[in-house]
């Protein structure tokens, strides 16, 4: 779709909040991950902005703009599920906001790294001040997150590809292609 100029007619889709709240969690989860190891002070420091990233966004999720919130993206796991079938298929609609599988995407991650924080905060109270027990669910959460960010590169590559337009880029300057004959805006 173009304008009277001749250029491709965008729509604002992600808001300065949701755009830096998303390149501030994925520095501090790649923060988190590469201190996990040692530098304790660091990684907890990380991982309580991680924290306190994923409660501001649920707030956000309610009160922000239109695509910022989760009546806007969050859909039944029936309509997720045919989604997904549309991508095998090669038969998905473009979304101006987050498709199905994007949105339902964003609530597993919220709720994972969410855990992923408060069982690392676990770990500093003196219930579970040493705790093996605590110390693997805190990892397998890290671990989860990371698989759960490996699977939404691929759904960004993918959806990137099959739209023709930068979903990295997007979160970045906050535009996408304005909606076109199909596309759900």
């Amino acid at each position: 779709m173009s304008g009277a100029d001749g250029r491709t007619a965008v729509v604002r889709v992600w808001d300065p909040f949701v755009r830096v709240f998303h390149w501030t969690l994925a520095a501090s989860f790649v923060a988190a991950w590469l201190t996990s190891g040692g530098w304790e002070t660091t990684h907890a420091a990380v991982g309580y902005l991680a924290g306190t990233l994923v409660a501001m966004r649920i707030v956000w999720g309610f009160v922000g703009p239109r695509y910022a919130r989760f009546v806007q993206f969050v859909r039944t796991p029936r309509t997720v599920i045919a989604y997904l079938r549309a991508i095998r298929d090669g038969s998905e609609r473009r979304y101006i906001g987050h498709n199905p599988a994007g949105g339902a995407m964003i609530v597993v991650l919220l709720a994972v790294v969410a855990a992923a924080a408060v069982s690392g905060w676990l770990l500093t109270t003196d219930a579970f001040w040493g705790s093996v027990t605590m110390q693997h669910v805190h990892s397998a959460f890290a671990d989860g997150a990371l698989a759960l960010v490996a699977l939404h590169l691929v759904g960004v590559a993918v959806a990137s590809r099959r739209h023709g337009e930068n979903l990295v880029r997007a979160m970045v300057v906050g535009v996408k292609r304005a909606a076109g004959t199909g596309d759900v805006a």
